[in-house]
């Protein structure tokens, strides 16, 4: 990949959604269940939502997809042990190699480019304390749908000012490499996983199995 610019997925890319268990332990025995079924239907609501043409912010679906998880769970969630897991999500953790890897990008144009609310993405960003190595933060909310949706992926190109097949686009989520490798991105996909490819007729530019081996891959 010979890049002028990167965009990062924040959500599982950049951060660790599965940090939530922490304050899941609060309220089950389970907390890993609790986290798993609770982003199978944060992501779900999204593409339900996108196509319904009936669009929520991101923590609207995120507070959604909690609720069901703890109803099928069997999990009570009164007001105040909702409000702690909503909360934890503006506080996700990084993956560990991301500062080291945001400061070998130092020079290339960076930014992100995800689903969650624009008050969200502020919050995170700002408990990651990365925000001095991004150009910008890009919600979705300004298309109001979401990935992946190619509405959503011109947002990038539109707000760098670096065309699309010049513009690195960077995910774990597989669909999401789908999705913006039809766009027209040059992708990466970080599989940390090892999972199978998307049979969806595109295929990723570049596998990585963590972030840390995306800037030697890079030539960074």
């Amino acid at each position: 990949m010979h890049v002028e610019g990167l965009l990062f997925d924040a959500y599982g890319t950049l951060f660790d959604v599965h940090s939530v268990v922490e304050a899941g332990r609060a309220v089950t025995d389970d907390p890993e269940a609790l986290s798993v079924l609770w982003r199978q239907k944060q992501l779900e609501y999204t593409w339900l939502r996108s196509l319904m043409g009936r669009y929520e912010d991101f923590w609207a679906v995120t507070e959604a997809a909690l609720v069901f998880t703890g109803r099928r769970l069997g999990i009570p969630l009164d007001p105040a042990a909702k409000a702690r897991l909503m909360e934890a999500y503006l506080g996700l953790d990084t993956f560990p190699e991301v500062m080291e890897l945001l400061a070998r990008l130092e020079g290339l144009p960076c930014a992100i480019l995800s689903n969650g609310a624009p008050r969200m993405l502020e919050a995170v960003v700002a408990h990651a304390g990365i925000g001095r190595h991004l150009r910008a933060v890009i919600s979705v909310d300004a298309v109001r749908t979401y990935k992946p949706a190619p509405a959503v992926y011109a947002l990038g190109p539109a707000r760098l000012g670096i065309p699309a097949a010049r513009l690195g686009f960077v995910s774990s989520n597989a669909w999401d490499v789908a999705g913006a490798k039809a766009f027209g991105f040059p992708v990466a996909w970080v599989n940390r996983a090892g999972a199978p490819r998307e049979e969806l007729g595109v295929t990723p530019d570049l596998e990585v199995p963590d972030l840390a081996a995306l800037a030697p891959a890079l030539g960074r």
